[in-house]
């Protein structure tokens, strides 16, 4: 136990998410848990974690989610390790929703992005039909996230475009995307910032300079494909093929990555199969175990197209190649995590800001505002 790099979880601390500043101790380590000098309150080590309240050791959750996140089925583990059904469930549950904190502290801040490929994915529950939004930065394999609803409607291609807007820094973007009409109204509605004219009133929405939006669409007979047509709908094609080359390394226009992403996505997660006695009954649970795959595959999984070759001879193993993750092509993280690693990562809270109230402000609020605000 190190309370070096632990920090308060108290929502009501001044001190919360802070570490380095001497003020967590040991306070039991039988019972591995901390104190904060600041808020006197005591916390477990794992709060925060998906291991946080469960009496299974760590290995064996760790080994559960990791074949979870590899697409074998639930029943299978069920029988294997001799758990119930329920207990998986949780897990699984506890597991998504810990990786979507994870996801939105990691992934979702603002980059350089590049090319975006977004496609959809249709889904089949117990008695119920849903679609799986997603989306995926070429450069880096990176996924952004992912948006679940019963229909494949506006409000769905408007809140994956809001997770690639949090994802995006104001640079040249290229969105690759489907036939589907409500894309460019959304990219366009999202992909917007005010302009300040000092008046009063509502300010004026701009779009973003260097966006460009490009369409493939498919026609289909039959079932199958007999046609693949591009389009560019805002953009120069100039413009567009120099993001292509920087992306991608040349070529046309696509959404050849994130229908291979839908592939792995499909292949690990085993309620995404459409004739099976595994399919889920709620949406939460896909999309807790949606996340679950989600970052597994981001942080946790070497990519084949990422590799870069070594300089001179290889190592002692023979490699001769440097593998890399999707995080550690995107800056993310410097090594491989562990599923364990992933799991047992603490998403520290915002940092506290002082209360606003009306009259003189008390010396030892200004101590407090003075030390942990600055």
């Amino acid at each position: 136990m190190d309370p070096q790099t632990a920090f308060c979880p108290n929502p009501n601390c001044p001190a919360r998410g802070q570490t380095g500043q001497d003020n967590v101790r040991v306070h039991s380590r039988k019972e591995r848990r901390y104190k904060c000098t600041e808020c006197r309150r005591t916390f477990a080590a794992r709060q925060g974690t998906a291991f946080y309240r469960l009496r299974t050791p760590e290995a064996t959750v760790t080994l559960v989610l990791t074949l979870l996140a590899h697409g074998c089925p639930l029943q299978a583990i069920v029988v294997a390790f001799g758990l119930d059904e329920r207990t998986v469930d949780a897990w699984q549950t506890g597991g998504g929703r810990h990786c979507q904190r994870v996801q939105a502290h990691l992934v979702e801040q603002p980059r350089d992005l590049g090319q975006v490929q977004a496609d959809e994915l249709w889904v089949k529950l117990q008695g119920l039909k849903v679609w799986m939004a997603m989306a995926l930065q070429v450069s880096t394999r990176l996924w952004l996230g992912g948006v679940i609803s019963q229909r494949r409607d506006m409000a769905l291609i408007v809140a994956l475009v809001q997770k690639i807007r949090a994802c995006a820094l104001p640079r040249p973007l290229l969105m690759c995307i489907d036939g589907l009409a409500a894309y460019v109204r959304a990219i366009r509605t999202v992909f917007r910032d005010p302009v300040s004219t000092g008046r009063r009133g509502r300010p004026q929405l701009r779009s973003w300079r260097g966006l460009y939006i490009a369409q493939v669409v498919k026609q289909y007979a039959r079932r199958r494909v007999v046609s693949v047509s591009q389009r560019i709908v805002q953009g120069s094609r100039t413009a567009i093929e120099r993001l292509l080359v920087c992306t991608q390394g040349g070529g046309k226009i696509n959404t050849a990555y994130i229908e291979r992403l839908n592939a792995t996505f499909r292949s690990r997660l085993s309620r995404l199969v459409r004739r099976g006695r595994g399919l889920a009954r709620q949406i939460p649970t896909m999309e807790h175990a949606m996340y679950l795959v989600g970052t597994v595959y981001n942080f946790c999984t070497f990519h084949q197209s990422l590799r870069v070759r070594r300089r001179g001879r290889p190592d002692k193993t023979g490699r001769r190649w440097h593998l890399h993750t999707p995080a550690m092509a995107a800056g993310i993280t410097d090594h491989r995590w562990s599923v364990h690693e992933l799991l047992a990562f603490q998403v520290p809270p915002s940092r506290w800001a002082p209360p606003k109230r009306r009259g003189r402000v008390s010396k030892a609020t200004q101590a407090r505002v003075a030390r942990w605000c600055s």
